[in-house]
């Protein structure tokens, strides 16, 4: 085929449907070798090619479009660890390019089928002169046709406006600042998934639940039932206590230790549950230090261990915000940004003790309350100020002789296997919001990663974001008393990368043909591998943008052989919302509960149904004093995974708790069986949803030319009370709630 295509005619027209001829504004011709530099030359081409082969010239689709530049391809490297595979290069700061900044010089553009380059000078903002083109294969040849903009609703994009607006512009998309009414492809929230109500297509780039998931105690909830079943594994998360119901718990460890060892004076960080940007956070060294609680409504807080040694920089301590992308639930996949920020204090670092416990400047690294002190940088370098990029330390670490693959390892593990601690929860409130079978959108989130690095270099996770900062720009005084926003170069190089590549990944126009594997009415199965091909990930087929490589790379289920074995909560999650019956529910009635229990056979004459009945109403009663502000009765999903690690070590008692708990999952889904659809999982605990079979032969109702309808109604009622007769005890319970 390349032998026949010797040149390329580059024409002036207009386009016209398929099988007629572009008329040709222009009379004159130009005929350019492939290797002429002017080939890009013409601002509004027609590519075409001719040959000495009839049968193929004469074949040609020709369209008007823009020639599209060829991303470069992704490392391909598919093995299990994360050190060896996921490639950081340090680089030093002043040979780091922003990778915004347009691109120039000579560039290169290979036509597909012609097996030759052309040569072409780009414009000032990085494209070619010629008009975007989209290839795509026709019987006789390239049909090239032009590519509809993907749409995205900025209405509620709110404090990540100006970023978002930037990166569409870069994408060549089409921004609805103020909505409308027709769908659009992609809407941006700016706090949570129903800042715009009654969406039922698109994409969404907030997850139902994740605010709630990731305030302070929900969080501290989920490590901890983490660390319970692999207590080596989430060792990177501080020891925690949720006030004010486990106080008394807090007062007597405290206590505890202080009389084994008089000289131990642990320091403590405490954080309002509800707090953001540093609010109402502060220190103490004993239980007799906790601020009293305002208000008739004791406020909830969480209080954690503080690290007394993290790693100092120019003896001052800082944390890393990294940004990752949870691109879907299931199957799960998550990507970490390259590029992050480092905040740093503004007072030097020393010890706690009872004389700076209150020094704000030294302890706590949150920007917002940081930036108001008189030491506070603002610097247009990466490297320098109190804001820099993350590549800019780990460079300065790097010249010190610290491997900086290991700590990046280390960091990979511990966003995976945060994620993998929430994702359970968000499962059940993506099913309530968007139950199977309703039309609704699909999901994608930007969360934010808060680590510190102790001294001996180990990440620990200080909180997550759910909604982190993309602000550009920052406040700063330009006169006494005047304030205004100027741009942050540092905050412009890291944020625009991660929500343009985040878009590029969502592109609804960039979907694989293959279909994903979809959400099984069981939840996820135990071992299952999701195929993933790395080549196409973040690939644009039809050779779109000239735009630098993703800044986000893939780690899950790139690793996935390393931390499945950690996804136990999700099966225990899948019984949890196959029981729960009523679309849109969230939490377990007493009947669904003895549902499970009788349909799983746990129960025995060591443990009676009236002994389910008393540890449904213990538990209950207990999370729902926990959970003060709980609007819905019931069992939710941590009062569910309680009751499951009590029969479990009821049951299997020789066992560690983690063998407990898969040889009681292993039990329960061997009784169950894989569910075949949605009706199926809500006939176990909805006594009037029949099983199909069942209802196929008890209602089949006569020929209705035989029979009048009062006898087809006489009989649909006989047949009926004989299955409600005949019925299995599972069948009979009555809806709960």
């Amino acid at each position: 085929m390349t032998d026949h295509y010797g040149n390329v005619k580059v024409q002036h027209g207009q386009m016209k449907p398929d099988g007629e001829e572009a008329e040709v504004e222009d009379d004159t011709e130009e005929q350019v070798p492939v290797s002429s530099p002017s080939a890009s030359a013409s601002p509004d081409p027609i590519i075409t090619t001719t040959g000495t082969d009839a049968s193929t010239s004469s074949n040609v689709c020709k369209r008007n479009g823009k020639s599209r530049v060829k991303p470069g391809r992704d490392d391909k490297n598919c093995s299990g660890n994360p050190s060896s595979n996921f490639h950081w290069s340090v680089v030093p700061p002043h040979a780091v390019k922003n990778v915004n900044s347009p691109r120039s010089g000579q560039q290169n553009l290979k036509i597909k089928g012609l097996g030759r380059i052309l040569q072409g000078k780009s414009e000032s903002n990085g494209n070619y002169a010629s008009k975007t083109i989209q290839e795509t294969r026709c019987e006789d040849g390239f049909r090239l046709s032009r590519r509809r903009p993907v749409t995205v609703d900025t209405s509620k994009a709110k404090t990540s406006l100006e970023a978002l607006k930037l990166c569409i512009k870069q994408l060549k998309w089409k921004e609805f600042p103020l909505g409308r009414r027709a769908p659009c492809d992609i809407y941006w929230h700016g706090v949570s998934f129903h800042d715009t109500e009654n969406i039922v297509s698109g994409q969404v780039n907030k997850f139902p639940g994740m605010v709630e998931m990731l305030r302070k105690i929900n969080l501290s909830r989920a490590m901890r039932t983490m660390q319970e079943l692999f207590p080596e594994e989430y060792n990177f998360y501080p020891r925690s206590w949720i006030l004010p119901e486990e106080y008394q718990q807090f007062s007597a460890q405290i206590r505890l230790v202080k009389e084994k060892d008089t000289t131990v004076n642990t320091t403590f960080i405490v954080k309002p549950d509800g707090g953001s940007q540093g609010d109402g956070i502060y220190l103490i060294r004993d239980p007799s230090d906790l601020k009293p609680m305002v208000g008739s409504q004791a406020k909830q807080a969480v209080v954690q261990e503080y690290i007394p040694k993290p790693l100092l920089i120019d003896k001052l301590k800082f944390d890393i915000r990294l940004y990752v992308l949870i691109k879907s639930l299931e199957p799960l996949e998550i990507y970490i940004a390259k590029e992050g920020l480092t905040r740093f204090c503004t007072e030097p670092y020393q010890e706690p003790s009872q004389k700076n416990l209150s020094h704000v400047f030294m302890h706590l690294t949150n920007y917002s309350l940081n930036v108001h002190s008189g030491n506070f940088v603002h610097s247009d370098s990466q490297s320098t100020g109190s804001k820099r990029t993350l590549s800019s330390v780990l460079y300065r670490l790097a010249a010190k002789g610290v491997d900086i693959k290991w700590v990046w390892s280390d960091i990979i593990a511990l966003v995976i296997k945060t994620s993998i601690a929430v994702v359970p929860e968000l499962k059940v409130y993506y099913q309530a919001d968007i139950p199977p079978g309703k039309p609704g959108p699909t999901c994608f989130q930007i969360l934010g990663f808060d680590i510190l690095l102790t001294k001996s270099l180990k990440p620990v996770l200080l909180e997550v974001n759910s909604s982190p900062s993309m602000r550009i720009e920052h406040e700063q005084e330009v006169a006494p008393g005047v304030f205004e926003y100027v741009p942050s170069p540092v905050d412009e190089e890291v944020k625009v990368g991660v929500i343009r590549d985040t878009l590029r990944l969502m592109d609804p126009l960039n979907k694989k043909s293959t279909p994903s594997p979809q959400l099984k009415a069981g939840g996820f199965e135990h071992g299952e591998e999701i195929p993933v091909d790395s080549e196409s990930q973040g690939r644009n087929p039809d050779e779109l943008e000239n735009l630098p490589s993703l800044c986000l790379k893939q780690v899950y289920p790139k690793y996935s052989k390393e931390f499945n074995h950690l996804r136990l909560l999700e099966r225990i999650t899948a019984l949890f919302i196959r029981f729960l019956g009523v679309k849109g529910n969230m939490r377990l009635g007493p009947t669904a509960f003895r549902t499970f229990i009788r349909t799983c056979k746990l129960s025995n004459s060591n443990f009676t149904m009236a002994s389910v009945d008393i540890l449904y109403i213990d538990i209950t009663r207990r999370w729902s004093c926990a959970i003060p502000d709980s609007r819905e009765a019931g069992m939710g999903l941590q009062a569910f995974v309680e009751a499951f690690f009590y029969l479990a070590g009821r049951r299997f008692k020789s066992l560690l708790l983690k063998e407990q708990v898969v040889s009681l999952l292993s039990l329960c889904e061997a009784q169950l069986g894989p569910p075949s659809s949605v009706e199926d999982r809500r006939s176990l605990s909805c006594s009037r949803a029949l099983p199909r079979a069942v209802r196929t032969q008890t209602l089949c109702l006569p020929d209705p030319q035989s029979s009048s309808p009062a006898s087809q109604r006489r009989a649909a009622s006989h047949d009926y009370r004989l299955h409600q007769k005949h019925k299995p005890r599972t069948l009979r319970a009555n809806v709960e709630n």
